[in-house]
């Protein structure tokens, strides 16, 4: 469910909660699946420097990437709670050259995790749309929307790999 401020998505992954803790926590490993290589680890309070990279999980979403490899990216870690929850926040766009990473608005995107019998059920929202430039609010919301979609195909291959 979505409404105009925030994008949910839910997958059943086939793996324990540890795996899928893994690929989350992990920044490469986070990076590999997701399509981002990474400067330095995930920890609370840390900014992480990045660059687009193509997934490792699925060879179509990776062609989907390639004209975007490159381009920087920075998120700021808010929470990690083993096994249960990782939150950070992000541009959901790439930023203008007049923008600076630290003071344009970004939203905030959680992983949760909760186990159930058929592994682990992975929610991922992305919230704060409201408080990005109207300009660029629509657009952004429509490609995560999508881009999160994908995501959670790839999360649930990377996992599976095992």
């Amino acid at each position: 469910m979505s409404s105009p401020d925030e994008l949910r998505k839910t997958v059943t992954l086939k793996a324990t909660p540890e795996r899928v803790w893994r690929a989350l926590s992990d920044a490469r490993e986070f990076g590999s699946w997701f399509g981002a290589a990474f400067e330095s680890p995930f920890l609370v309070g840390a900014v992480v420097k990045g660059t687009i990279q193509q997934t490792r999980a699925d060879a179509h979403v990776a062609s989907l990437q390639a004209p975007f490899v490159g381009k920087q990216m920075v998120i700021v870690v808010e929470a990690m709670e083993p096994l249960k929850r990782l939150a950070f926040r992000w541009h959901p766009y790439e930023l203008r050259a007049d923008e600076s990473a630290m003071t344009a608005p970004m939203t905030l995107v959680t992983f949760a995790l909760r186990e159930v019998p058929e592994g682990v059920e992975l929610t991922i929202t992305e919230s704060g749309f409201s408080k990005l430039p109207a300009d660029r609010r629509a657009r952004a919301f429509v490609d995560n929307d999508g881009g999160w979609t994908m995501q959670c195909t790839l999360v649930s291959n990377w996992v599976a790999r095992g």
